[in-house]
């Protein structure tokens, strides 16, 4: 039996921890779809299956939308619930969380709506108390217990089931579109503990949001419903475009953005982003947001908490505070890339609860709180800032004018201020924790309050000195002039961008959560401000900065090389090493083969005419030769260790009573990419950066010489850039 003629299970596949031949994997899928073709015209059942082919993109789509909407929303009623549960339980059904329990109540007031009789809190049901210090303290120890309770089942099960399932996912997820393997991480054991133990963690009061996981889970049931057709579970370059589009999905269920969901997969995820993609991105994350709604987890037809509508128009003097937002995210975006200090998480959970309860604002949610934050006061707002005197408002205009603050906004600001010193510290000791935890909804709440305060600010001055030179103009007396739900808008992003790095999408997706198309402006100049103050103190996102302290094998397309360095300084062996590991076409035995694999790590071998000539004929994988000679010694009568092995195309007569050969020229690539070693490193970075590659071949006049692999160039550039080399762990 020839192997040339039988496909042998397990060639053409990957290792854990490996990076995928992106050109191995085209030219497969374009074989593939070729003999598809030419056999559509032979049979009508071969045009069927043809067309069931073209149609198993935007089918896996439809299921990616329809399964990452089911998840979001369970995710989204259950986090909402639990949050509640650490305050109180309803009498007339446990399942209800306090915002439904009171819906049907006859008793509720408009002023204390979140008041009912059917709504106990744990000092009621324990103590009989509502009011007085028993009762504070017992609903202050019950808080801290849940907490502790919710946050102690999400690291345990993170640990004994998961190990992947902790952090946000979006690093990792960046890595695998890249090309590296990491076989579990997007498995049906994390994507059923991630969704539990996200739940659990944002319920917990933890500084942490359930937006970046998001995308973690939805790239998980690509991943999973990857496997229910062959053209995705066979090929990983396919398998990758659909996680891109999974990735875009994501976002869309956590924001409620579809169109921002696109294009944070396109500028912030993927590194393979065809037109195809693109297209299928976009119907899956409609998909996805058209399932939520349907769910409706708010009960208000909206698809995140936090959706609000501004109506007063902003004027061009305003651009300097939003620009001070900008610079304020870009600088606090660059303060935590140093080190994610793995603290054990009931500690921190203890410390958050305990200084979380007393201030009402840390208190709440994380999204409830950027939800009021980023709330425009209305004459029937219940909240604190809102407060103003309202002694000069007509009761029948639509807009309310800039009016004095009363004292509650005063002791709001108070609150705040608190808020925002206490989210900006245990933000950054939360993420890196081994629970699910999403970066996105605690830099937004920064933002958000440090906005809100700029925005009272801005708000009062305008009041009492109208006649100054900024305002005068265009803020007279009694005019609606400043929104500061707006400036909390925009500090959001800008702390959000400041971060991530992310400036299109970004905006698209502040965008699409308020509905206001003139508010572009201020979004564009703060999240452009937070990204070049942020890229001037550190040059990398939070992400890329996790990527790195991860050792991942990612080759960074924003970075640029600019150092004059050629393919003979980088390559491999060098002077002092041992000489390259060749297999020659024809002149080695199984065992010689053999024994040159357990001899050496290396994941390939250039194959060579000879020894002596080092004239290069193509490059075998390790995996392949491993399996290929396993295959041959159980199939192929008279394999032995002595058998000659060819990677030519035409086997030479054997002498008589000669084991049989073994051909192996089905498995070597013949068009393995070579440069001279004469080539500008910038060039070499470039064709691996666009082509994927795994190794590069060197060779001088036709001869081989070297070989540079994609670790070879990471540990070039952290090299160059003065971190360690061996930061870089995988291959």
């Amino acid at each position: 039996m020839d192997l040339l003629d039988e496909p042998v299970p397990g060639v053409g596949t990957y290792e854990d921890f490996n990076t995928i031949d992106w050109v191995r994997e085209k030219s497969k899928d374009r074989d593939r779809h070729r003999e598809i073709t030419s056999k559509s015209k032979e049979s009508t059942w071969a045009l069927v299956n043809s067309v069931c082919d073209a149609f198993s993109g935007w089918l896996l789509m439809l299921l990616i939308g329809l399964m990452s909407g089911a998840l979001a929303g369970g995710i989204d009623i259950s986090a909402h619930w639990m949050t509640d549960l650490k305050e109180g339980v309803c009498l007339n059904g446990f399942w209800f969380n306090h915002e439904h329990c009171c819906w049907t109540s006859n008793e509720t007031t408009f002023q204390e709506r979140d008041k009912c009789p059917q709504w106990k809190s744990w000092a009621e049901l324990i103590i009989g108390a509502t009011e007085g210090p028993f009762a504070y303290i017992m609903n202050y120890l019950m808080y801290v217990c849940w907490a502790l309770l919710f946050s102690f089942l999400a690291v345990t099960l993170v640990r004994a089931f998961a190990p992947y399932a902790c952090g946000s996912g979006i690093p990792e997820i960046k890595t695998i579109l890249s090309g590296f393997i990491i076989r579990g991480y997007l498995g049906k054991w994390t994507l059923v503990i991630k969704t539990i133990t996200l739940v659990l963690a944002v319920s917990s009061g933890l500084s942490l949001g359930k937006e970046g996981p998001l995308v973690h889970v939805a790239c998980c049931c690509g991943n999973i419903l990857c496997h229910l057709f062959t053209k995705y579970r066979k090929n990983e370059a396919k398998r990758r475009e659909v996680l891109s589009a999974a990735a875009a999905v994501g976002v869309s269920v956590a924001f409620g953005a579809p169109i921002g969901g696109v294009l944070f997969s396109l500028e912030e995820v993927s590194y393979y982003f065809p037109l195809k993609t693109l297209w299928r991105s976009f119907f899956a994350a409609l998909v996805a947001a058209f399932t939520l709604r349907s769910i409706n987890p708010f009960g208000n037809s909206r698809l995140v908490l936090f959706y609000v509508e501004f109506h007063t128009p902003w004027h061009l003097l305003e651009l300097i505070p939003f620009i001070l937002l900008g610079i304020f995210g870009g600088i606090w975006g660059t303060t935590w890339l140093g080190h994610y200090p793995v603290l054990e998480v009931l500690v921190v959970t203890a410390v958050t609860a305990v200084v979380a309860f007393p201030n009402s604002y840390t208190r709440t949610s994380t999204s409830e709180l950027i939800s009021e934050l980023f709330n425009d006061c209305g004459l029937l707002d219940s909240s604190k800032l809102c407060n103003y005197d309202n002694a000069n408002v007509t009761k029948s205009s639509n807009e309310l004018p800039d009016r004095p603050a009363g004292n509650d906004v005063y002791t709001a600001m108070w609150q705040l201020s608190l808020a925002l010193v206490f989210k900006m510290l245990i933000t950054v000791v939360t993420f890196g924790m081994k629970v699910p935890s999403g970066l996105f909804i605690p830099s937004m709440a920064v933002g958000a309050i440090a906005g809100r305060l700029l925005g009272i600010g801005m708000e009062q001055l305008a009041y009492y000195h109208h006649d100054w030179a900024i305002f005068r103009g265009w803020c007279s007396p009694g005019a609606d002039c400043i929104t500061p739900g707006l400036y909390a808008m925009v500090g959001a992003a800008a702390c959000l961008g400041g971060v991530t790095r992310m400036t299109v999408s970004l905006v698209v997706i502040m965008f699409e959560l308020t509905g206001g198309l003139e508010y572009i402006v201020p979004l564009m100049a703060a999240a452009m401000t937070s990204k070049w103050v942020a890229d001037a103190i550190g040059r990398e996102g939070i992400y890329e900065a996790h990527i790195r302290l991860n050792g991942y094998p990612f080759l960074e397309a924003k970075e640029e090389f600019s150092h004059k360095t050629l393919a003979m300084d980088v390559m491999r062996p060098r002077r002092s090493d041992l000489p390259l590991s060749v297999v020659t076409q024809d002149g080695m035995t199984v065992e010689d083969v053999e024994t040159m694999i357990t001899d050496t790590t290396y994941s390939g071998f250039p194959v060579v005419v000879s020894h002596e000539s080092q004239r290069l004929v193509g490059f075998v994988l390790r995996r392949d030769l491993t399996i290929s000679i396993d295959n041959a010694r159980q199939r192929q009568d008279g394999i032995v260790s002595t058998s000659r092995v060819f990677f030519t195309e035409y086997t030479p007569p054997q002498p008589p009573n000669s084991p049989p050969p073994l051909k192996l020229r089905g498995i070597m690539d013949l068009s393995p990419f070579t440069v001279t070693d004469h080539t500008a490193m910038d060039i070499v970075v470039d064709i691996f950066r666009k082509l994927g590659l795994r190794q590069c071949l060197i060779t001088h006049n036709g001869r081989l010489l070297g070989i540079i692999t994609k670790k070879d160039i990471l540990k070039h550039v952290a090299q160059i850039a003065n971190r360690d080399p061996d930061s870089i762990l995988f291959n």
